[in-house]
C-alpha cells in the first residue's frame, strides 16, 4: 500500500480526511476489496486526530496475496497502522508547526 498526502490544505480544514483507492486488478473479489477498505477506514479512525490535517489517499499498489481474509485483514491492519504511526512521527518542516503542513507521501511494501 502507499499512503500520500495532499500538499495543499483546503481552506478552513480542521482535520484528516481519507480517500481510498483499492483496484478491482488488484484485488479481484469484491468482498477482498470491502474487507480492505474498512480495515484501512477503522485504523484512520483511531489516527485521525493525530494527523495533520490533510486530504491522505491510501492506494494498493501490488497485487493481493492469495490467504484467508482473517490474515489479510491482519496483514493490512499492521501495515496501515504502519504507515499513520510514520506520517504522525514526521517532523514538520521548519518555519511550521506540526499541525499547519500535511506529511509527506509514505510508502511501505506490498
Amino acid at each position: 500500500m502507499v499512503t500520500s498526502a495532499a500538499s495543499i490544505q483546503a481552506p478552513g480544514q480542521a482535520c484528516a480526511r481519507l480517500g481510498l483507492v483499492i483496484a478491482k486488478r488488484h484485488a479481484a473479489l469484491a468482498v477482498t476489496r470491502n474487507a480492505l477498505k474498512r480495515v484501512i477506514r477503522e485504523a484512520f479512525r483511531h489516527r485521525r486526530h493525530d494527523l495533520r490535517p490533510a486530504d491522505y489517499v491510501v492506494r494498493l499498489h501490488a497485487r493481493v496475496p492469495r490467504m484467508s481474509l482473517t490474515a489479510l485483514k491482519h496483514l493490512a491492519r499492521a501495515e496501515v497502522d504502519t504507515h499513520f504511526e510514520r506520517i504522525v512521527r514526521m517532523p514538520p518542516s521548519r518555519g511550521e508547526s506540526a499541525r499547519d503542513k500535511p506529511a509527506a507521501p509514505a510508502v511501505a511494501t506490498p
